[in-house]
């Protein structure tokens, strides 16, 4: 029995996907003239190919120059809870972090709202500027109840924060939030060298525990450039 070929464009996007994980970013790949003398086919056969992976982020495309790896992006999955190291982890990268503050403070009214603390009361902040294999890729803002402090203990700079929340016996268990763009600030610019009016995401999140009780409250300002956001949505 001979197996059934696959349609010619597929062929095209497999070569280049495999050409792809053996490549860094800024390396040139066959041009659309190699590819369709190496495959027999049409030059709009190439470009469907191609077209795909350019459309994942996988690939860029200069007009009259050629075909280049692109610099990998986060694809995060909206419906799954999942934390920065474990989304870095996802992507083959190492996570990082420099922690830019990290105390004990008063909670503002929305802060101490969203985790159902009484008026008053002292909240855990963590700001950390998150690392992608040693390159600043987002700005963080945690904000914990007190009972939470214990976090402050911990390597912020190497570990997970997650983690450090099971070890308390809270668990992150689902969250829900919001996402804009914006551009970046001067504060932003400087954190994640870039220049100032860089397109940002911006994730807010309010998690709960495993009983339900709000336990974090979180804003994440993503280089735009760097991160997918998946959302899947059911009628």
């Amino acid at each position: 029995m001979t197996r059934k070929s696959i349609p010619r464009h597929q062929a095209v996007e497999r070569h280049l996907r495999s050409r792809i994980a053996n490549l860094r970013p800024g390396d040139a790949v066959e041009s659309d003239s190699e590819l369709s003398a190496l495959f027999n086919v049409s030059r709009m056969t190439v470009r469907q190919a191609a077209q795909r992976l350019v459309d994942e982020g996988l690939i860029y495309r200069v007009p009259g120059v050629g075909t280049f790896v692109a610099e990998p992006k986060v694809h995060r999955d909206m419906a799954r809870l999942r934390s920065f190291t474990e989304e870095m982890a996802r992507r083959g990268a190492v996570a990082g972090s420099r922690v830019l503050s990290a105390e004990l403070r008063a909670g503002t009214a929305d802060e101490l709202a969203a985790l159902h603390l009484a008026p008053r009361s002292t909240v855990t902040h963590v700001r950390r500027l998150r690392l992608a294999d040693g390159r600043p890729v987002a700005i963080e803002n945690v904000v914990l109840p007190m009972s939470c402090s214990a976090v402050l203990n911990e390597d912020l700079e190497h570990s997970s924060l997650h983690e450090a929340l099971r070890t308390l016996g809270e668990i992150p268990t689902s969250a829900t939030g919001t996402l804009v763009a914006v551009n970046a600030g001067a504060e932003d610019a400087e954190l994640l060298q870039v220049e100032p009016g860089a397109a940002l995401l911006v994730e807010e999140r309010l998690i709960v525990n495993q009983n339900g009780q709000p336990l974090e409250k979180t804003q994440t300002r993503y280089l735009g450039d760097e991160f997918v956001f998946h959302v899947t949505l059911a009628r």
